[in-house]
């Protein structure tokens, strides 16, 4: 919704999502964007998760197509003042080259062959599966 009022954030911010793919490995993006009046969407903070990494970067595990996992994608941190007018925006995608280098959703790691697939993901917003932003406010 449009502010009322200006908001602050100032912290670490996250993305908690349950998500599911077709592929055994994907990408989960996070972009917070603070969205002028006039339409402008002006990047804040960008943050990515490799599924196959999702619980270690020294070990990887492969997803099993269809089942739902809880993650959370790190953006970092800032300190930003939405204004009144504006509004908070997040966009869940699975690309955001060429920032980061594309997934190839095979299972296979990056550049082992030319080979990619195309990944269906979904990002569940059920009572059981809550996907949201976690956004630090002050008290």
């Amino acid at each position: 919704p449009v502010l009322t009022k200006p908001l602050e954030a100032t912290g670490r911010v996250k993305a908690k999502l349950w998500v599911s793919s077709t592929a055994p490995d994907t990408d989960f993006t996070a972009k917070l964007t603070d969205v002028y009046p006039d339409g402008r969407s002006m990047l804040v903070l960008d943050g990515i998760l490799r599924m196959r990494h999702r619980n270690s970067f020294e070990t990887s595990e492969l997803m099993t197509p269809g089942e739902i996992y809880e993650i959370e994608v790190d953006l970092w941190s800032t300190s930003i003042v939405f204004n009144k007018g504006h509004r908070v925006r997040l966009a869940i995608s699975s690309s955001n080259a060429p920032r980061f280098e594309p997934n190839p959703n095979t299972g296979r790691p990056s550049g082992e062959d030319e080979e990619t697939a195309i990944a269906t993901n979904t990002v569940y917003f059920e009572a059981d599966h809550p996907s949201h932003l976690i956004l630090p406010l002050p008290e």
